[in-house]
């Protein structure tokens, strides 16, 4: 279901683009910017309700950094999407929409273990995609932000991995 609905994000954000530098952007690379794009708008949108939402002043930090980290990287993807001509999507998947309505619907300690395997969940995908950018990508500016960014993925992971909590 992912990957259908990551094809047709695809799919949707080239017929919006429109012009030849999509195009020209390798198939996997054009997924790895997309799926990114699509990955920080959800993480900020995630810690902007945890700052709200969260019990734990740990979570609430977890996620003041996912918000400011994941900001940031955004603005570099912009970036580098602005040189090439291309649009990014503007809001996350319908998946992640979806999850994060339930998760709103959320409280107490048990919205703050949500969020933190929420994140562990995203940062794990997120960890895999990047590794895999930095190693096989074949556009030199998703490369560079892939490896920039890397540690900061191992980095959230572990941090909301630190959080989670027995079953």
């Amino acid at each position: 279901m992912r990957t259908f609905s990551l094809a047709l994000l695809t799919a949707g954000v080239i017929a919006l683009a429109g012009g030849p530098a999509m195009a020209d952007l390798p198939a996997a690379d054009q997924a790895f910017l997309l799926r990114t794009a699509s990955g920080s708008m959800t993480e900020i949108q995630l810690g902007q309700i945890a700052q709200q939402k969260a019990t734990s002043s740990d979570v609430r930090q977890l996620a003041r950094r996912m918000v400011a980290d994941h900001t940031a990287a955004s603005q570099d993807l912009q970036a580098i999407a602005d040189e090439q001509g291309l649009t990014l999507p503007d809001q996350p998947e319908r998946m992640a929409q979806a999850m994060t309505q339930r998760l709103r619907g959320t409280t107490g300690s048990d919205f703050d273990q949500a969020y933190v395997q929420q994140v562990v969940r995203y940062h794990q995908q997120d960890l895999a995609a990047f590794r895999r950018e930095v190693r096989s990508g074949q556009d030199p500016d998703l490369k560079a932000f892939a490896q920039k960014y890397l540690l900061m993925i191992q980095q959230h992971l572990q941090l909301a991995q630190s959080l989670v909590q027995p079953n």
